[in-house]
């Protein structure tokens, strides 16, 4: 059996992919830098309680399916269609645990244009002034008519690393992503402090695909 000569620039061009990309997931190690793994949050959404035994029936309760960044939140088994005014429908998307107290989707500015919508930047739980989305399930449907939001570029940080590096709940920062591809300094960024947090930004699909990054890379907070 005859096999085709590989292409000696096809190899080495697999070879410096490779290793650009383990070079990239590789944390910073000064510890002067403030050092933030990246999360790209692909579309998804949060329900409360109600909604979710409204689409999954009576007494249904999220299961896990993989665990997240975050300590104690997780990607659960359960996905939904959403459908936009113009009747186009977005299958399969994650609804992520634990419920909340209040139903939110989040979706990116491609996919707004998409579903037909227009949707606010607001930071999670922000509600104000946001429009709503028909969600499908397996047993039922809701049409919500608040939370759909395009989810602001932030951090979460614990308590101990944000005193360390001089910030509080709510500053705004500026991040630089530096990769071979595409450097970039992001504004504009806000910070969230918690006992329970790990130190993650998280960006929507867009911005990674503009900034050339994806989840395990590191970015750094300049001020």
């Amino acid at each position: 059996m005859m096999v085709d000569e590989v292409d000696p620039r096809a190899i080495e061009e697999i070879v410096r992919r490779v290793m650009d990309r383990l070079v990239r997931e590789e944390p910073p190690t000064d510890p002067n830098r403030k050092a933030v793994r990246i999360g790209v949050s692909v579309r998804h959404l949060h329900l409360c309680q109600e909604h979710v035994e409204i689409l999954f029936g009576q007494g249904y309760h999220l299961e896990p399916r993989n665990e997240l960044y975050q300590k104690g939140e997780y990607a659960s088994t359960s996905v939904v269609t959403l459908v936009g005014p113009r009747m186009r429908c977005m299958d399969q998307v994650r609804v992520l645990g634990p419920t909340r107290d209040q139903s939110q989707v989040e979706v990116s500015r491609t996919d707004a244009i998409f579903l037909g919508i227009d949707p606010p930047v607001r930071p999670s739980g922000n509600h104000e002034g946001t429009g709503g989305i028909i969600v499908v399930g397996p047993v039922g449907v809701i049409h919500l008519k608040r939370g759909v939001i395009r989810a602001n570029r932030h951090i979460h940080i614990h308590t101990s690393d944000a005193q360390r590096w001089g910030l509080k709940d709510n500053d705004t920062v500026r991040v630089r992503i530096a990769n071979v591809h595409k450097s970039t300094i992001l504004e504009g960024v806000q910070v969230r402090v918690r006992d329970s947090f790990r130190a993650e930004m998280h960006v929507d699909t867009d911005d990674a695909n503009a900034c050339s990054v994806s989840t395990g890379d590191f970015a750094e907070i300049l001020d």
